[in-house]
């Protein structure tokens, strides 16, 4: 005869090689964290930072892929495709998340349901930048409505975040000036250095050294508040342009579907490696800075990308780039 207890036992009993067969995580199978841009990038120093942080409190072997082509939206399909066991990540940015699937006709992917959303790690700072021969912010934008179409900005892509933010500061200031759109940042820094530029947006840690030894001159710190590494240089916000700030972030993010403990496991790394003194002051030096407690997780990511996705979506519309 089957007694109460034995019956009340079965479930836990029937639960137990379910739990068992969770697999391993990361394993003897190395982790790949795919990277949407060329070797070399400044992708490449916060991947290293993270590949080396979650190797050594994980264990296993990370190793990082880079993935360049179709405004990065190659990278998001490859790990979008990839199997739900935490094997494959990705190191997404916020040009790959939510201007890339609006501006590239046919991006294969879903970017708040296609994922799992790991967190969000770094925000990036940047700055305008311009020939030395331009001393403020106010005199260029002020030669920029005298002389319409005369003067030039350079990006690094048509719709990317060195083009859009400029359409709207141009907007907000009554000024025109021509865009010239290059492939990558390093031809259009070298030109503005040259004087066949005039001005271009610029992540902090490309051209600190330039700035440095005087041949750029920052004009104003295109995120919302200064940043630590030039406390005296003002916002554009603060320079009559109320609002007006880039919102850069890098993040990651794996195939949908990733099992949650191994997510809270790659969150929790993240938070401590992101959180080591000398991982913050090499980010910082090179113009990335590690979000706060509050932003890590997936809830703040994906919120991130919805709202990105409406922010780009409005500032496309004004610049006129249709998807291609």
């Amino acid at each position: 005869m089957t007694s109460r207890r034995s019956l009340l036992a079965a479930p836990a009993l029937l639960a137990t090689p379910a739990r068992a067969q969770t697999p391993a995580w990361p394993g003897s199978q190395p982790v790949t964290v795919v990277v949407p841009y060329a070797a070399g990038s400044a992708s490449d120093l916060l991947g290293r930072i993270i590949q080396q942080g979650l190797q050594t409190r994980l264990g296993g072997s990370f190793v990082m892929d880079n993935r360049p082509g179709g405004s990065s939206t190659l990278a998001s399909r490859y790990v979008k495709a990839a199997r739900p066991d935490g094997h494959t990540l990705l190191l997404g940015t916020v040009a790959g998340m939510t201007i890339a699937p609006q501006v590239v006709r046919n991006p294969g992917f879903d970017p708040v349901e296609d994922f799992s959303h790991v967190s969000v790690l770094v925000d990036t700072v940047a700055l305008l930048v311009a020939n030395p021969r331009w001393r403020s912010l106010e005199e260029l934008l002020a030669a920029a409505k005298r002389r319409p179409g005369e003067l030039t900005y350079a990006s690094w892509g048509v719709g990317g975040t060195g083009h859009l933010p400029m359409v709207e500061l141009l907007r907000l200031a009554g000024a025109d000036m021509l865009h010239v759109p290059y492939t990558s940042s390093p031809p259009a820094l070298t030109d503005v250095i040259a004087g066949r530029i005039d001005c271009m947006l610029m992540l902090l840690g490309a051209g600190k050294s330039h700035l440095a030894e005087g041949r750029l001159r920052a004009l104003g710190v295109a995120n919302p508040v200064r940043t630590d590494q030039l406390p005296d240089l003002p916002t554009i916000a603060e320079q009559g342009f109320p609002g007006f700030g880039i919102a850069g972030w890098y993040a990651m993010l794996g195939p949908k579907g990733v099992p949650e403990p191994i997510l809270e496991r790659l969150r929790a790394a993240l938070a401590e490696t992101l959180a080591e003194p000398a991982a913050r002051e090499t980010l910082g030096q090179n113009g990335f800075a590690p979000v706060a407690a509050a932003e890590l997780g997936g809830p703040p990511l994906r919120a991130r990308i919805q709202r990105d996705l409406v922010h780009f979506r409005e500032l496309l519309a004004r610049a006129g780039v249709q998807p291609e």
